[in-house]
């Protein structure tokens, strides 16, 4: 816990970007009769009755300090899907970067070896010295900054209706726009001195 904070103290730097990674799942569902559409002074109105097409994962990329977020969209959450993600964070969006700061969970997927999972040893190994891993702790993952940008992607983007994985990249796409254009923030408050009293249940007793 003190790790991520302590990397949550750092100045700005786009040459060792912190970037905080989290995914989410999505249920596709369809309408099984056409929606009446909204008019003045009515509501839309949809049968209760609908069709599940599947379910589609997200991944978050936020850059905190920059108001910077990438939404990535995948049929499934396997290693290899995050493997491909951190490629895209890498040669992509922070190709300039010398070394990428990454906080996460530590969900098993999330690990350095999933890269030789999905690439070959060489390529793998590029792509793991490019970043710099620091892990939330187990029941901690609301230290993850990207996980309040997946509920503000629920909230405004994903409570309704989405019938396929197509218009889910394309809603999805369309509010990581708005939001980048925004430069929208985090005003993150929580330090190490905050940790240390109110949770300080959690640290261990030393009898002295």
């Amino acid at each position: 816990m003190e790790d991520v904070l302590e990397v949550y103290k750092r100045p700005y730097d786009p040459q060792r970007p912190v970037v905080c990674l989290d995914e989410t799942s999505k249920q596709l569902i369809g309408h099984v009769r056409r929606p009446v559409p909204p008019a003045p002074g009515q509501v839309a109105h949809y049968d209760s009755e609908y069709v599940r097409h599947g379910v589609a994962n997200l991944f978050m990329l936020f850059e905190p300090l920059a108001g910077r977020r990438d939404v990535e969209v995948t049929e499934r959450r396997t290693k290899k899907d995050y493997a491909q993600c951190l490629r895209k964070l890498a040669d992509e969006l922070y190709p300039q970067a010398e070394v990428i700061v990454l906080v996460q969970d530590n969900l098993n997927t999330h690990s350095p070896a999933s890269l030789y999972e999905a690439f070959p040893p060489g390529e793998a190994q590029r792509l793991a010295e490019r970043f710099e891993f620091h892990y939330t702790p187990k029941h901690g993952s609301w230290l993850d900054m990207a996980e309040i940008e997946l509920g503000i992607l629920g909230r405004q983007c994903l409570a309704r209706r989405l019938e396929n994985i197509d218009t889910l990249r394309k809603e999805a796409t369309a509010w990581q726009n708005n939001r980048n254009q925004a430069e929208a923030k985090v005003n993150w408050q929580f330090t190490t001195a905050d940790a240390r009293i109110k949770l300080r249940r959690l640290y261990p007793s030393i009898e002295e």
